[in-house]
Protein backbone atom coordinates (compact mmCIF):
# COMPACT_ATOMS: atom_id res chain seq x y z
CA UNK A 1 0.00 0.00 0.00
CA UNK A 2 3.00 2.58 0.90
CA UNK A 3 4.68 1.64 -2.59
CA UNK A 4 0.80 2.41 -4.19
CA UNK A 5 0.67 5.30 -2.14
CA UNK A 6 3.73 6.58 -3.28
CA UNK A 7 3.26 6.31 -7.10
CA UNK A 8 0.07 7.94 -6.73
CA UNK A 9 1.59 10.87 -5.40
CA UNK A 10 4.65 10.64 -7.97
CA UNK A 11 1.71 10.67 -10.39
CA UNK A 12 0.05 13.45 -9.62
CA UNK A 13 3.38 15.45 -9.38
CA UNK A 14 3.91 14.71 -12.57
CA UNK A 15 1.04 15.47 -14.11
CA UNK A 16 0.92 18.75 -12.28
CA UNK A 17 4.37 18.93 -14.19
CA UNK A 18 6.59 18.65 -11.29
CA UNK A 19 9.32 15.97 -11.56
CA UNK A 20 9.58 14.55 -7.88
CA UNK A 21 12.99 14.49 -7.81
CA UNK A 22 14.18 17.40 -9.10
CA UNK A 23 11.26 19.45 -6.68
CA UNK A 24 13.40 17.65 -3.62
CA UNK A 25 16.55 19.13 -5.61
CA UNK A 26 14.92 22.17 -6.08
CA UNK A 27 13.58 22.40 -2.03
CA UNK A 28 17.48 20.85 -0.52
CA UNK A 29 18.93 23.98 -2.80
CA UNK A 30 17.34 26.53 -2.07
CA UNK A 31 19.44 29.63 -0.14
CA UNK A 32 19.01 30.98 3.03
CA UNK A 33 17.93 34.63 3.44
CA UNK A 34 20.91 36.34 2.64
CA UNK A 35 22.92 40.05 3.77
CA UNK A 36 22.88 42.29 0.92
CA UNK A 37 26.02 44.25 1.36
CA UNK A 38 24.41 47.65 -0.57
CA UNK A 39 21.52 48.07 1.57
CA UNK A 40 23.31 46.68 4.98
CA UNK A 41 25.99 49.75 4.63
CA UNK A 42 23.07 52.28 3.80
CA UNK A 43 20.98 51.34 6.50
CA UNK A 44 24.37 51.56 8.76
CA UNK A 45 24.50 55.02 7.08
CA UNK A 46 20.96 56.00 8.06
CA UNK A 47 21.01 55.22 11.48
CA UNK A 48 23.92 57.34 11.93
CA UNK A 49 21.77 59.68 10.16
CA UNK A 50 18.92 59.49 12.77
CA UNK A 51 21.34 59.61 15.85
CA UNK A 52 22.49 63.00 14.73
CA UNK A 53 18.90 64.37 14.10
CA UNK A 54 19.18 63.78 18.23
CA UNK A 55 22.94 64.70 18.86
CA UNK A 56 23.54 67.50 17.90
CA UNK A 57 20.31 68.23 15.62
CA UNK A 58 17.95 68.12 17.94
CA UNK A 59 19.16 69.40 20.75
CA UNK A 60 20.49 72.58 18.81
CA UNK A 61 17.38 72.92 17.52
CA UNK A 62 15.14 72.89 21.00
CA UNK A 63 18.50 74.91 22.27
CA UNK A 64 18.72 78.12 20.69
CA UNK A 65 14.68 79.17 21.12
CA UNK A 66 15.12 79.22 24.71
CA UNK A 67 16.80 81.87 27.09
CA UNK A 68 19.92 82.27 27.91
CA UNK A 69 19.86 80.96 31.52
CA UNK A 70 18.25 77.45 30.06
CA UNK A 71 19.99 76.30 27.08
CA UNK A 72 22.58 74.07 29.03
CA UNK A 73 19.78 72.21 30.54
CA UNK A 74 17.96 71.58 27.44
CA UNK A 75 21.19 70.65 26.06
CA UNK A 76 21.78 68.58 28.67
CA UNK A 77 17.76 66.46 29.15
CA UNK A 78 18.26 65.86 25.04
CA UNK A 79 21.75 64.60 25.32
CA UNK A 80 21.04 62.11 28.53
CA UNK A 81 17.25 60.97 26.75
CA UNK A 82 19.18 59.89 24.03
CA UNK A 83 21.88 58.41 26.04
CA UNK A 84 19.55 56.77 28.83
CA UNK A 85 16.73 55.52 26.12
CA UNK A 86 19.86 53.62 24.40
CA UNK A 87 20.16 51.61 26.95
CA UNK A 88 16.42 51.07 27.99
CA UNK A 89 16.04 49.96 24.38
CA UNK A 90 18.63 47.45 24.81
CA UNK A 91 17.01 45.92 28.02
CA UNK A 92 13.35 45.23 27.37
CA UNK A 93 12.25 47.93 24.31
CA UNK A 94 13.28 46.67 21.43
CA UNK A 95 11.63 42.68 22.74
CA UNK A 96 8.33 44.82 23.82
CA UNK A 97 8.26 46.67 19.90
CA UNK A 98 9.26 44.02 17.65
CA UNK A 99 8.68 40.07 18.95
CA UNK A 100 5.90 38.44 17.71
CA UNK A 101 3.92 38.39 21.04
CA UNK A 102 0.22 39.27 20.88
CA UNK A 103 -1.55 41.91 18.82
CA UNK A 104 -1.10 44.61 20.93
CA UNK A 105 2.76 44.22 22.29
CA UNK A 106 5.39 42.23 21.95
CA UNK A 107 7.19 39.78 24.15
CA UNK A 108 10.11 39.29 26.26
CA UNK A 109 11.77 36.48 24.06
CA UNK A 110 14.69 39.32 23.63
CA UNK A 111 15.34 41.49 26.31
CA UNK A 112 18.81 42.21 27.00
CA UNK A 113 18.90 41.57 23.33
CA UNK A 114 19.23 37.72 23.61
CA UNK A 115 19.54 35.84 20.59
CA UNK A 116 20.97 39.08 18.57
CA UNK A 117 23.91 37.62 17.36
CA UNK A 118 26.35 38.03 14.38
CA UNK A 119 24.90 35.88 11.74
CA UNK A 120 21.09 36.60 12.37
CA UNK A 121 19.21 38.81 9.72
CA UNK A 122 15.87 40.86 9.41
CA UNK A 123 15.03 41.26 5.73
CA UNK A 124 18.47 41.71 4.23
CA UNK A 125 20.17 43.66 6.89
CA UNK A 126 21.98 42.05 10.57
CA UNK A 127 19.52 42.10 12.80
CA UNK A 128 22.31 44.15 14.63
CA UNK A 129 21.82 47.04 12.17
CA UNK A 130 18.05 46.63 12.72
CA UNK A 131 18.00 47.09 16.04
CA UNK A 132 20.48 50.18 16.16
CA UNK A 133 18.27 51.45 13.40
CA UNK A 134 15.23 51.62 15.46
CA UNK A 135 16.75 52.01 18.22
CA UNK A 136 17.54 55.66 17.39
CA UNK A 137 13.66 55.96 16.77
CA UNK A 138 13.25 54.93 20.38
CA UNK A 139 15.64 57.35 21.63
CA UNK A 140 14.42 60.73 19.58
CA UNK A 141 10.73 60.65 20.32
CA UNK A 142 11.09 60.92 24.16
CA UNK A 143 13.54 63.44 23.49
CA UNK A 144 10.80 65.45 21.10
CA UNK A 145 8.77 65.25 24.28
CA UNK A 146 11.20 68.20 26.00
CA UNK A 147 10.09 71.16 23.94
CA UNK A 148 7.08 71.38 25.52
CA UNK A 149 8.20 72.04 29.00
CA UNK A 150 11.27 73.55 28.84
CA UNK A 151 12.13 75.95 31.77
CA UNK A 152 10.36 74.61 34.54
CA UNK A 153 11.24 70.91 35.12
CA UNK A 154 13.53 68.58 37.28
CA UNK A 155 15.70 66.71 35.77
CA UNK A 156 15.71 63.29 37.71
CA UNK A 157 11.79 63.37 37.78
CA UNK A 158 11.84 63.73 34.04
CA UNK A 159 14.19 60.93 33.43
CA UNK A 160 11.89 58.46 35.25
CA UNK A 161 8.79 60.10 33.21
CA UNK A 162 10.80 58.92 29.58
CA UNK A 163 11.61 55.23 30.67
CA UNK A 164 8.39 54.64 31.50
CA UNK A 165 6.62 56.22 28.74
CA UNK A 166 9.07 54.55 26.10
CA UNK A 167 7.80 51.11 27.19
CA UNK A 168 4.84 51.70 28.46
CA UNK A 169 3.55 54.12 25.69
CA UNK A 170 6.29 53.75 22.46
CA UNK A 171 7.05 49.98 22.82
CA UNK A 172 3.41 48.79 22.67
CA UNK A 173 2.19 51.35 19.52
CA UNK A 174 5.33 50.78 17.43
CA UNK A 175 4.27 47.27 17.73
CA UNK A 176 0.46 47.72 17.09
CA UNK A 177 1.36 49.82 13.90
CA UNK A 178 4.80 47.84 12.68
CA UNK A 179 4.98 44.79 13.89
CA UNK A 180 3.76 41.56 11.99
CA UNK A 181 1.24 40.30 14.23
CA UNK A 182 0.24 44.41 15.85
CA UNK A 183 -3.64 45.15 15.26
CA UNK A 184 -3.20 48.52 13.34
CA UNK A 185 -0.48 47.12 11.14
CA UNK A 186 -3.48 43.66 10.14
CA UNK A 187 -5.84 46.57 9.63
CA UNK A 188 -4.09 48.16 7.34
CA UNK A 189 -3.01 51.88 8.89
CA UNK A 190 0.03 53.08 6.61
CA UNK A 191 2.92 54.78 8.45
CA UNK A 192 6.20 54.40 6.86
CA UNK A 193 8.25 55.48 8.96
CA UNK A 194 6.97 56.89 12.32
CA UNK A 195 3.65 59.71 11.80
CA UNK A 196 1.81 57.77 14.31
CA UNK A 197 4.41 55.96 16.20
CA UNK A 198 7.18 58.94 16.61
CA UNK A 199 5.52 62.60 15.95
CA UNK A 200 2.00 62.04 16.97
CA UNK A 201 3.39 59.69 19.91
CA UNK A 202 5.38 62.93 20.97
CA UNK A 203 3.03 65.75 20.18
CA UNK A 204 0.78 64.32 22.68
CA UNK A 205 2.55 63.34 24.92
CA UNK A 206 4.34 66.83 24.96
CA UNK A 207 0.86 68.53 25.48
CA UNK A 208 -0.40 66.60 28.44
CA UNK A 209 3.16 66.96 30.15
CA UNK A 210 2.77 70.81 29.56
CA UNK A 211 -1.03 70.58 30.75
CA UNK A 212 0.12 68.50 33.83
CA UNK A 213 3.41 70.65 34.75
CA UNK A 214 1.98 74.07 34.28
CA UNK A 215 2.90 77.38 32.41
CA UNK A 216 6.22 78.89 32.88
CA UNK A 217 5.99 81.49 35.54
CA UNK A 218 5.64 84.93 33.41
CA UNK A 219 3.82 83.17 30.44
CA UNK A 220 1.92 85.60 28.66
CA UNK A 221 3.25 88.40 30.45
CA UNK A 222 7.05 88.51 30.45
CA UNK A 223 8.63 88.38 26.94
CA UNK A 224 10.68 85.13 26.61
CA UNK A 225 12.84 85.36 23.34
CA UNK A 226 15.20 82.72 21.73
CA UNK A 227 18.62 82.49 22.99
CA UNK A 228 20.40 82.00 19.72
CA UNK A 229 18.53 81.36 16.00
CA UNK A 230 22.12 80.79 15.20
CA UNK A 231 21.66 77.30 16.82
CA UNK A 232 18.15 76.77 15.65
CA UNK A 233 19.21 76.61 11.84
CA UNK A 234 21.95 74.76 12.61
CA UNK A 235 19.54 72.59 14.35
CA UNK A 236 17.08 72.61 12.08
CA UNK A 237 19.56 72.11 8.85
CA UNK A 238 20.85 69.04 10.98
CA UNK A 239 17.41 67.65 11.29
CA UNK A 240 16.74 68.07 7.74
CA UNK A 241 19.53 66.12 6.54
CA UNK A 242 19.04 63.46 9.09
CA UNK A 243 15.62 63.25 7.99
CA UNK A 244 17.12 61.48 4.87
CA UNK A 245 18.08 58.53 7.14
CA UNK A 246 14.58 58.71 9.42
CA UNK A 247 12.56 58.21 6.09
CA UNK A 248 14.77 56.62 3.14
CA UNK A 249 16.35 54.04 5.70
CA UNK A 250 12.71 52.81 6.35
CA UNK A 251 12.60 51.15 3.00
CA UNK A 252 15.43 48.73 5.27
CA UNK A 253 16.83 48.54 1.91
CA UNK A 254 19.08 50.10 -1.18
CA UNK A 255 15.95 50.38 -3.51
CA UNK A 256 13.69 52.50 -5.51
CA UNK A 257 11.48 53.12 -2.65
CA UNK A 258 14.45 54.25 -0.72
CA UNK A 259 15.06 57.24 -3.44
CA UNK A 260 11.43 57.93 -3.71
CA UNK A 261 11.49 58.54 0.41
CA UNK A 262 14.37 60.58 -0.30
CA UNK A 263 13.10 62.62 -2.40
CA UNK A 264 9.39 63.24 -1.38
CA UNK A 265 10.94 63.89 1.71
CA UNK A 266 12.97 66.72 0.75
CA UNK A 267 10.19 68.25 -1.24
CA UNK A 268 7.47 68.48 1.44
CA UNK A 269 10.36 70.17 3.76
CA UNK A 270 10.79 72.58 1.11
CA UNK A 271 7.62 73.54 0.67
CA UNK A 272 6.21 73.68 4.07
CA UNK A 273 9.04 76.01 5.13
CA UNK A 274 8.22 78.31 1.99
CA UNK A 275 4.66 77.92 3.10
CA UNK A 276 4.91 78.37 6.74
CA UNK A 277 7.26 81.52 5.60
CA UNK A 278 4.34 82.93 3.62
CA UNK A 279 1.41 82.22 5.95
CA UNK A 280 3.70 84.64 8.84
CA UNK A 281 4.27 87.29 6.12
CA UNK A 282 0.89 87.89 5.05
CA UNK A 283 -0.23 87.47 8.86
CA UNK A 284 2.54 88.87 10.16
CA UNK A 285 3.78 91.57 8.04
CA UNK A 286 7.38 89.67 7.95
CA UNK A 287 8.88 86.08 7.37
CA UNK A 288 11.54 85.05 10.28
CA UNK A 289 14.01 82.28 10.67
CA UNK A 290 12.32 80.98 13.63
CA UNK A 291 9.19 80.53 11.23
CA UNK A 292 10.81 79.34 8.23
CA UNK A 293 12.91 76.87 10.10
CA UNK A 294 10.02 75.43 12.25
CA UNK A 295 8.10 74.95 8.70
CA UNK A 296 10.96 72.56 7.52
CA UNK A 297 10.24 70.57 10.26
CA UNK A 298 6.86 70.51 9.97
CA UNK A 299 6.89 69.57 6.49
CA UNK A 300 9.64 66.78 7.59
CA UNK A 301 7.22 65.28 10.25
CA UNK A 302 4.22 65.46 7.79
CA UNK A 303 5.85 63.46 5.03
CA UNK A 304 7.22 61.01 7.29
CA UNK A 305 4.41 58.68 7.69
CA UNK A 306 3.62 58.75 3.84
CA UNK A 307 6.92 59.26 2.42
CA UNK A 308 7.27 55.68 1.04
CA UNK A 309 3.59 55.34 -0.22
CA UNK A 310 3.56 58.70 -2.60
CA UNK A 311 4.84 60.41 -5.17
CA UNK A 312 6.36 63.94 -5.76
CA UNK A 313 3.63 65.52 -6.48
CA UNK A 314 1.37 64.32 -3.25
CA UNK A 315 4.60 65.32 -1.45
CA UNK A 316 4.14 69.14 -3.06
CA UNK A 317 0.51 69.10 -1.27
CA UNK A 318 1.39 67.10 2.28
CA UNK A 319 4.37 70.07 2.52
CA UNK A 320 1.85 73.07 1.70
CA UNK A 321 -1.14 71.74 4.09
CA UNK A 322 1.63 71.31 6.67
CA UNK A 323 2.80 74.33 6.45
CA UNK A 324 -0.10 76.37 6.64
CA UNK A 325 -1.95 74.28 9.08
CA UNK A 326 1.03 74.01 11.59
CA UNK A 327 1.67 77.65 11.57
CA UNK A 328 -1.68 78.29 12.17
CA UNK A 329 -1.45 75.19 15.54
CA UNK A 330 1.55 76.53 16.54
CA UNK A 331 0.28 80.39 16.46
CA UNK A 332 -3.72 81.03 16.53
CA UNK A 333 -4.35 77.60 18.08
CA UNK A 334 -2.27 77.66 20.72
CA UNK A 335 -2.71 81.44 21.51
CA UNK A 336 -6.51 80.67 21.90
CA UNK A 337 -6.25 77.68 24.18
CA UNK A 338 -3.85 79.30 26.37
CA UNK A 339 -1.65 76.07 26.39
CA UNK A 340 1.96 76.55 27.36
CA UNK A 341 3.78 74.09 24.59
CA UNK A 342 6.99 76.05 25.25
CA UNK A 343 8.92 75.03 21.40
CA UNK A 344 5.71 73.85 19.95
CA UNK A 345 5.83 69.78 19.99
CA UNK A 346 2.21 69.68 20.02
CA UNK A 347 1.30 72.14 17.47
CA UNK A 348 4.46 70.80 15.07
CA UNK A 349 4.84 67.58 15.88
CA UNK A 350 1.44 66.41 17.02
CA UNK A 351 -0.73 68.47 14.28
CA UNK A 352 1.69 67.58 11.78
CA UNK A 353 1.88 63.67 12.48
CA UNK A 354 -1.54 63.53 12.61
CA UNK A 355 -1.82 66.11 9.37
CA UNK A 356 0.67 63.68 7.76
CA UNK A 357 -1.03 60.31 8.90
CA UNK A 358 -4.65 61.52 7.37
CA UNK A 359 -3.63 63.16 3.91
CA UNK A 360 -1.47 59.46 3.42
CA UNK A 361 -4.63 58.15 3.18
CA UNK A 362 -5.27 60.50 0.45
CA UNK A 363 -2.08 60.35 -1.37
CA UNK A 364 -0.83 56.93 -1.09
CA UNK A 365 -0.86 55.35 -4.83
CA UNK A 366 0.03 51.40 -5.52
CA UNK A 367 2.92 52.06 -7.89
CA UNK A 368 4.93 53.05 -5.07
CA UNK A 369 4.02 51.05 -2.39
CA UNK A 370 2.16 47.94 -3.59
CA UNK A 371 -1.55 47.15 -4.21
CA UNK A 372 -2.02 47.22 -0.31
CA UNK A 373 -0.70 50.90 -0.27
CA UNK A 374 -3.20 53.04 -2.09
CA UNK A 375 -5.02 55.60 -0.98
CA UNK A 376 -8.03 57.81 -2.23
CA UNK A 377 -6.75 59.12 -5.13
CA UNK A 378 -5.63 55.41 -6.27
CA UNK A 379 -9.20 54.43 -6.23
CA UNK A 380 -9.54 53.63 -2.33
CA UNK A 381 -11.39 55.81 -0.19
CA UNK A 382 -11.62 53.69 2.22
CA UNK A 383 -7.56 53.69 3.36
CA UNK A 384 -8.83 57.76 4.92
CA UNK A 385 -10.83 56.05 7.51
CA UNK A 386 -8.29 53.46 8.09
CA UNK A 387 -5.53 56.27 8.49
CA UNK A 388 -7.91 57.76 11.11
CA UNK A 389 -8.69 54.69 12.90
CA UNK A 390 -4.91 54.69 13.59
CA UNK A 391 -4.74 58.18 14.87
CA UNK A 392 -7.70 57.92 16.74
CA UNK A 393 -6.13 54.77 18.56
CA UNK A 394 -2.84 56.35 19.19
CA UNK A 395 -3.84 59.92 20.50
CA UNK A 396 -5.89 57.60 22.90
CA UNK A 397 -3.50 55.11 24.58
CA UNK A 398 -0.55 57.82 24.65
CA UNK A 399 -2.96 60.67 25.94
CA UNK A 400 -4.48 58.43 28.29
CA UNK A 401 -1.18 56.19 29.54
CA UNK A 402 0.91 59.81 29.48
CA UNK A 403 -1.28 61.73 32.05
CA UNK A 404 -1.29 58.42 34.39
CA UNK A 405 2.50 57.90 34.12
CA UNK A 406 3.04 61.87 34.99
CA UNK A 407 0.24 61.97 37.69
CA UNK A 408 2.19 59.21 39.55
CA UNK A 409 5.84 60.57 39.10
CA UNK A 410 4.84 63.93 39.94
CA UNK A 411 2.96 62.42 43.11
CA UNK A 412 5.83 60.36 44.45
CA UNK A 413 8.79 62.77 43.19
CA UNK A 414 7.45 65.91 41.98
CA UNK A 415 7.77 67.73 38.33
CA UNK A 416 8.06 71.26 38.92
CA UNK A 417 11.15 73.36 39.82
CA UNK A 418 10.39 75.69 42.58
CA UNK A 419 9.92 78.92 41.71
CA UNK A 420 13.27 80.59 42.71
CA UNK A 421 15.24 77.54 40.28
CA UNK A 422 12.76 78.57 37.92
CA UNK A 423 13.69 82.32 37.90
CA UNK A 424 17.52 81.86 38.54
CA UNK A 425 17.66 79.32 35.61
CA UNK A 426 17.94 75.45 35.03
CA UNK A 427 21.42 75.70 34.34
CA UNK A 428 23.21 76.99 37.34
CA UNK A 429 20.73 75.61 39.78
CA UNK A 430 20.40 72.24 38.56
CA UNK A 431 23.75 71.65 36.63
CA UNK A 432 25.86 73.88 38.06
CA UNK A 433 27.04 75.28 34.62
CA UNK A 434 26.20 78.72 32.78
CA UNK A 435 27.07 80.12 29.58
CA UNK A 436 29.34 82.88 29.62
Amino acid sequence: MLRIGLWTLGGLLLLAGIDPVLAQDATAAAPPPAIDAGSTAWMLTSSLLVLMMSIPGLALFYAGMVRKKNVLSVLMQVFAVTALMSIVWMIAGYSLAFTTGSAYVGDLSKVMLAGVGLHEISGVIPESVFVMFQGTFFAITPALIIGAFVDRTKFGPMLIFMILWSLIVYAPIAHWVWAPSGFLYNEGVLDYAGGTVVHINAGIAGLIFCLVVGKRRGYGTEHMPPHNLVLTLIGTALLWVGWFGFNAGSAAAADPRAGMAMLTTHIAAASAAIFWMLSEWITRGKPSLLGACSGAVAGLVAITPAAGFVLPNGALFIGIAAGIVCFISATWLKNLLGYDDSLDVFGVHGVGGILGAILTGVFAVGSVGGDAARGLIDGNAGQVLIQVKGVLWTVGWCAVASFVILMVVRMIFGLRVDEEVEREGLDSTIHGEVVQ
